[in-house]
This record gives C-alpha cells, sequence and structure tokens, in this order.
C-alpha cells in the first residue's frame, strides 16, 4: 500500500509478567520510509505486573494490550532509575542521572535541573526537522532558584528543545497545583499572586496537619502540608486560587493538550512526549472511572490511564497517521501501593502483583524498581511478538538520532546507545549491560545482577518495599532466580570480582568521556 502524509514514531513501554522470548515467525517486511513522526507515552509509576498484557487480571486495559499484540513487548526493558525525577533526566538527556548532584526528587519549587543547550532528546528532534511538544508531568525543575511563579517561568522545557509545553510542574502531591503553558501559569489572575515555600508555612490556606476535617483524601504519611480540592500536599501555597486544577480533571486535560497537538501538526513531522500522571499519588481519577475495578483509586487510576491510550490513538487514525506511526510506552520506574495516602490500596490489591515477578518496586535496587513495561508499536515496520534484549529508556536519545539521521554526540549524551534494531525488532541483541539506580547502583549483565554492599535500610518502612540494601555483596542469576532470593556471592567470588571491576570502571569514567563540566 502507498504510504502517505508524514510517519508517525510511537513508542509504548509497559510492565509485563511473561519472559518469554516469541519474534514472529514471519519477519515484517521493511520499507524504505521517511523518518517517523514519534509519540513517546510515558507513564507514572507503572510496574511490571500493572498492564494486561503483562499478566493483569484486576484491571482491564484493551488499549495498551491492542499496541503490544500489534507491536513488540520487551520484558527487560528499564528506566534509569527506581524514582521519577533521575529517571526523567537519564531519558531526555542520555546520561545517567547518578552522574550529576542535583538530580534526585525534585521540590515542587527546584530549578531547571537540565543545563539549557545540552544536549537532549527534543533538540535532537528539533535539530532534525521535527516539531516538538511535551504534555504533562515534568518534574525536572522549572526556572531559576526562588523563582516567582507570577511572571515568565523560564528556564524550561522551550530552552531544551520543545516548542511547546503544558505542563505539571513536578507532580500532583507537590504544590504548586496550578498547570505550565510555555513560560507561564494558567488562568492565573495577577490581582491573586502565587507563593510557593518548601520551609516554613506561608499564607493563611488551610493544611492537612491543622485541619483535617477538611480533607476528602487523608495522608497515610506525609502530604500534610497545604489543602487544594481537598486534598492536603507536599509544600506549602497562597494566591492562584482560580489557576488551581481539579484533580479529577487532569487526565481530561491532559489528553485534550495532546491530541490538539496532534491535531495542529498533522501536517508536519512532529515529537510528542505524552507524560500520564494517572496512578502517581493522589490517585483521583475522574468519577467516570471511579468503580471500574475492584482495587479502588489505585486499580481505577490505571483504567483511566488505558483510556488516555486510546484517545492518542484515536487522535492518530483521525489524522489518517497510525499506519506511520511507531508507538513507545513505557513507565519512569517501578511500582508503589501505598506512597503517601489513605486511598484503600494495600487492602484492595487482592491477587494482584504490580511488579510482575520482580523483587521491590519503586525506590528498589531490586529488579522491580526499574524493570518496566516497555511496547513499541509502528505497523509494518516492527516485529511483532515479544523481545528479552536488555534495553534502557537511556539509550532511546541515540536510537531516534539513527532513526531520524539527526546529528548525536557521545559526549552529549554519554550513557545512550543506539539500540534501533533491537528496538525495532530486528536484532535479539540488545544490552551488554546495564547500569540500574535507586540512590545506589547495581549492574545487569546477560542473566546477572550484581548490587554492591550497602549501608541504609532495608526496607522503606513507609510504602513497605524493600530497598535492595545489604551490607554484603549481593549476586543473582535471574534466569534461574527471577525472584533475587538466592544469593550466589559467597560462591561465585570470580563474577562478582568481574561484575564489581565493570561497574567501578562505568562509574569512574572520566568527565571528559562522559561529557561532564
Amino acid at each position: 500500500m502507498k504510504m502517505t502524509g508524514f510517519q508517525i514514531l510511537v513508542i509504548v513501554t509497559l510492565s509485563i509478567s511473561q519472559t518469554t522470548s516469541l519474534f514472529a515467525a514471519h519477519p515484517t517486511p521493511q520499507k524504505k520510509t521517511e523518518p517517523p513522526n514519534i509519540v513517546l507515552i510515558y507513564v507514572d509509576d507503572i510496574g511490571f505486573g500493572d498492564i494486561g498484557c503483562y499478566g493483569a487480571t484486576r484491571v482491564k486495559t484493551p488499549n495498551i494490550d491492542f499496541l503490544a499484540r500489534n507491536g513488540l513487548r520487551f520484558t527487560d526493558a528499564h528506566s534509569p532509575s527506581a524514582t521519577c525525577t533521575p529517571s526523567r533526566y537519564a531519558m531526555l538527556t542520555g546520561e545517567y542521572a547518578w552522574r550529576r548532584r542535583g538530580t534526585g526528587i525534585a521540590r515542587g519549587n527546584a530549578p531547571l535541573i537540565i543545563r539549557p543547550g545540552r544536549q537532549t532528546m527534543a533538540s535532537l528532534l528539533k535539530q532534525a526537522g521535527y516539531a516538538t511538544g511535551v504534555v504533562g508531568k515534568w518534574h525536572l525543575g522549572l526556572g531559576q532558584a526562588n523563582m516567582n511563579w507570577n511572571g515568565a517561568i523560564k528556564p524550561g522545557p522551550l530552552e531544551l528543545g520543545f516548542d511547546y509545553c503544558f505542563l505539571i510542574p513536578a507532580t500532583g502531591d507537590r504544590v504548586p497545583c496550578v498547570f505550565v503553558e510555555n513560560h507561564r501559569v494558567v488562568n492565573l489572575d495577577p490581582d491573586d499572586p502565587i507563593r510557593v515555600s518548601y520551609g516554613k508555612k506561608i499564607g493563611h490556606d488551610p493544611t492537612g496537619k491543622e485541619n483535617p476535617e477538611r480533607l476528602k483524601m487523608h495522608p497515610s504519611h506525609g502530604h500534610n502540608q497545604t489543602i487544594v480540592n481537598g486534598i492536603s500536599r507536599i509544600g506549602y501555597m497562597t494566591g492562584g486560587k482560580k489557576a488551581r486544577w481539579v484533580d479529577e480533571d487532569i487526565a481530561d486535560t491532559l489528553t485534550q493538550k495532546a491530541t490538539a497537538f496532534i491535531d495542529k501538526h498533522k501536517s508536519e513531522r512532529f515529537f510528542l512526549y505524552f507524560s500520564s500522571h494517572d496512578n502517581h499519588v493522589p490517585r483521583v481519577p475522574h468519577p467516570r472511572f471511579v468503580g471500574k475495578t475492584p482495587m479502588g483509586p489505585r486499580g481505577d487510576a490505571i483504567a483511566q490511564l488505558d483510556w488516555c491510550v486510546g484517545e492518542l490513538m484515536k487522535s492518530l487514525r483521525r489524522n489518517g497517521l497510525r499506519e506511520n506511526t511507531l508507538v513507545i510506552f513505557t513507565s519512569d520506574n517501578g511500582p508503589v501501593v501505598d506512597d503517601g495516602y489513605q486511598d484503600a490500596a494495600v487492602e484492595k490489591l487482592g491477587d494482584h502483583k504490580p511488579s510482575g515477578p520482580w523483587r521491590g518496586g519503586k525506590y528498589s535496587k531490586f529488579e522491580g524498581g526499574t524493570r518496566i513495561p516497555f511496547i513499541v508499536s509502528w505497523p509494518g515496520h516492527v516485529e511483532h511478538g515479544t523481545s528479552k534484549a536488555l534495553l534502557g529508556q537511556v539509550d532511546l536519545s541515540a536510537a531516534f538520532a539513527a532513526l531520524t539521521g539527526a546529528t548525536f554526540t557521545e559526549k552529549g549524551s554519554p550513557d545512550s546507545k543506539n539500540l534501533l534494531p533491537a528496538l525495532l525488532g530486528n536484532s535479539r541483541k540488545g544490552r551488554d549491560h546495564l547500569v540500574e539506580h535507586a540512590r545506589g547502583i547495581a549492574l545487569r549483565k546477560g542473566s546477572w545482577k550484581f548490587i554492591p554492599s550497602s549501608r541504609g535500610a532495608k526496607i522503606n518502612k513507609a510504602t513497605n518495599i524493600e530497598l535492595g540494601n545489604d551490607r554484603n555483596n549481593q549476586l543473582y542469576n535471574l534466569d534461574d532466580d527471577p525472584g533475587e532470593r538466592n544469593n550466589l556471592a559467597e560462591k561465585k567470588t570470580g563474577k562478582v570480582k568481574e561484575l564489581s571491576q565493570l561497574l567501578n570502571r562505568i562509574r569512574n569514567r572520566s568527565q571528559t568521556e562522559t561529557g561532564r563540566k
């Protein structure tokens, strides 16, 4: 069939409960084509076992599952970190976040973490002629220190290669609870200026700690400062009453902005980074999704996420773009059940396993911290089936550059490897090794997982997640022991030495090699 219009690339990453590798018996014919447009769907706190095509049964995800059936599911794909800010930093820059100070979980009023002018995924694609946009959760800081939220908010995404942005500045549980479009707070009344503090209380707005009777959702730990929409948050905020979001409407608002971007740029090559907030706390889905699953707000938020994916796909089809689209769906880190609010997520979990067969979850150095869903779909160009290739989101910048012909510099994105053949299913070979990160680093090489000795708590008491800390080295063969229960470090001292030395070489690479200044 003759292909018309601009090509589109959309990548979807999901959590998978199966670990077998199955490629299509008859490879999909590869067509010579212009570089595709790209839609990257980056979801929040979705674990390997949270999606139907990865084994979930207590929540239905038909739109995501359809992408998987008509694309390639990866069972050994990883977010760069077990938490959101460092994952987003590494994915967009192609540099492991643990190489840089200041890339931990960002406050809601943090300044921009990525240095303007450096190579990013967006700047690469902009250089290749793409219209570039980001819609959704940002959480990489905005502006300068002590920023005034009532004026021009910059630097931000527009200084990193994006032509358009519509953002949640940080997360739903952190103030300021407003949207930022390009350089301005949306719907801000100049007579009601915004002030934000992550130190002492400011203004006279009620807080969850002082006024629990005003809450419609109570915190389980922390999250007891300024109340917005009946939910207390992290941090203090005053002013901006007309600009404050309504949590129940966030998914609709973000989806409308994303589809509008597709509609606007349907006749040119574009890159859309759609960063959903669904499943991150506070989980407050729209009323039409409440009760859709037996798992309460956490399950209902996943159902809402699936709807968002479906709406994006409808937009592509409506504009005649789906057949020419490569889709990527993935998550920023592993799952967490109770992350600060009393939403019955633990009580209603049932036999649902958010991390699938893996140990740990968000915040953890075990596999559940970074092994996430990852789905790639591009009709006529991507193999159908399942791939066991080891890859990381940090590799997307190099792959996109190879796909689009953008000029890529290893110094600019020092940890990003061109795994385009594996991404499209033309090769079963992924990375030789990959660093996993969660307040410390671990190493994957083939089926081997090495976690160096470390101090610190073994369990995050607030979330009840195993963190992977141990005063002894840990070594696991994931082919035989996917649950990381049989520590082989004392029996396989040679393998420990090999992996320890490799990890040290990666960690101690010179500033010139990593492009640091």
